[in-house]
């Protein structure tokens, strides 16, 4: 219908006006009926978030949506626009996309009076119909609702009183389009005042005019009940005013969270071919993200981000990617000694309550990892507390028996893939241990045999010593007294 150019054409095409909640629910009736994906990409609220969302739309209701940061909850409201149809009719020159069968604004209102069926048409696009604002606490009412402009007065040669000297602001331009306010609770008081009465009255009041404009609006809002309390609030008119309240949630699987990493994760195909990232690795990183959100260390009512796994994944490709660069191989695989690399996105990622911060970002950080390395060790091989008492005696005997004899292994974080399997194959029973495991098909046997020394030191079976470029396991009597104490003991 895009090549229609006159009101006159438009009224012949049968086209009937329709408001953008209409739009949008008989748009989601079609998605349903023929079972296509409302919301794709978004993975984790099948059941829970987006059928909440869609009974939204079919209410024609305006949406708040409520969660911790990194919910992806912009993701879910930007998503909104493939509901409306793909392009749509406004007179042609309207500030305010008015519609040529209803027009609200005066310059639309007077051209088709001027013109009649003769009135130019414009098509607009959906993308074009979606308008975003992140509410922070210097949003003024002239940048929502607008303001009186002296120099479009001075220009056309207008009083003051004359409508037409009012430049609209954000909100009156986005009649018949999505209007998204992104945390919601900042916007100051009485801003959130003048943005209820337009939500139920349709009325504004700007310098002194009060201007009748039935908007045709379908809003979104995001917040973070954190904000309830540290920024702001939403005040109790408009909360009333927003008819769905939606709760967002985290993964509630690691599984879940790791297809969300992976789709999110800004790596290059080259980056992908050239590392390669075990199925423990990404599971490791999800651990450390559902670790923090439970450690006495973190705020909870902050949140841990998703964005904490996507930066931390990539992160770990460019650690082995780096490493690779540095010793001239062609391909790698990530291991967990590549974890170090992903530290700076954790301490980034992570709001610390007083414990933390006396503990400081870089220590919270390596006890976050180390629960989760230990989580995943215990999930796959014996505890090693109870291993010696179980009827086929203890399965790490012989590791045991090698780091009691002074043995050391040195895991240099640039070492090459070959150094890397050599040190590992030193230890006596490690290979054995690991290869006794129904391994996922596919796996990196070194992978898992150095998950082994990591989970053998959090359960402090062995020490782990983490100098500036390498990780340095022994036995942990050897750490505990020192070389020098058993120096001193031979020299007597």
């Amino acid at each position: 219908m895009n090549n229609i150019t006159t009101l006159k054409e438009l009224k012949a095409s049968g086209y009937q006006p329709k408001t953008i909640k209409d739009e949008m629910r008989d748009n989601l009736i079609k998605r349903l009926q023929s079972k296509k994906t409302v919301f794709e990409g978004v993975l984790g609220f099948e059941d829970t978030v987006i059928p909440d969302l869609e009974r939204a739309v079919l209410s024609r209701h305006n949406i708040l949506l409520l969660g911790l940061r990194g919910q992806a909850k912009t993701r879910l409201a930007r998503l909104m626009v493939d509901l409306l149809d793909e392009y749509t009719p406004i007179v042609k020159g309207s500030e305010l996309m008015d519609d040529p069968i209803n027009p609200i604004s005066r310059f639309a209102r007077d051209l088709v009076t001027e013109k009649g069926d003769d009135t130019p048409v414009a098509w607009v696009h959906r993308n074009d119909r979606y308008v975003e604002k992140l509410a922070t606490p210097d949003v003024s009412i002239a940048d929502l609702v607008g303001d009186v402009d002296p120099i479009k007065a001075a220009t056309l040669k207008l009083p003051y009183s004359d409508e037409r000297v009012i430049h609209f602001g954000l909100i009156p331009r986005s009649h018949r389009s999505i209007f998204v306010i992104n945390e919601l609770p900042d916007l100051q008081a009485r801003i959130q005042v003048s943005l209820f009465n337009m939500l139920q009255e349709g009325d504004m009041q700007i310098r002194g005019f009060k201007l009748r404009l039935p908007l045709d609006i379908q809003f979104v809002f995001t917040a973070n009940p954190e904000d309830y309390t540290n920024r702001g609030s939403i005040i109790t008119p408009l909360k009333d005013r927003i008819e769905s309240q939606i709760l967002t949630h985290y993964p509630k699987t690691l599984e879940i969270a790791q297809r969300i990493t992976e789709q999110e994760a800004n790596l290059s195909d080259a980056q992908r071919k050239a590392v390669e990232v075990p199925h423990l690795c990404k599971e490791l990183l999800e651990r450390i993200s559902f670790t923090a959100r439970e450690s006495e260390f973190v705020d909870e009512k902050s949140g841990v981000s998703a964005r904490l796994s996507i930066s931390g994944y990539e992160n770990l490709v460019s650690t082995s990617e780096r490493r690779m660069f540095i010793n001239k191989e062609k391909k790698t695989t990530a291991r967990i000694t590549d974890f170090w690399g992903v530290i700076p996105a954790i301490t980034g990622k992570i709001e610390l309550v007083y414990e933390g911060e006396q503990e400081g970002p870089y220590q919270v950080a390596m006890s976050l990892m180390n629960n989760a390395i230990k989580e995943a060790f215990l999930d796959v091989f014996d505890d090693p507390e109870q291993s010696d008492k179980s009827e086929g005696g203890d399965s790490y005997s012989a590791i045991r028996a090698w780091f009691s004899d002074g043995n050391t292994i040195d895991l240099l974080n640039d070492c090459s893939d070959k150094t890397y399997q050599k040190e590992l194959d030193k230890v006596a029973g490690l290979r054995r241990l690991v290869e006794r495991k129904e391994l996922p098909e596919g796996a990196n046997i070194y992978t898992y045999m150095e998950l082994v020394l990591h989970g053998l030191s959090t359960m402090e079976i062995l020490s782990k010593d983490i100098l500036e470029s390498k990780f340095v396991f022994r036995d942990i009597l050897a750490d505990m007294f020192g070389d020098n104490m058993f120096n001193d003991f031979g020299d007597n």
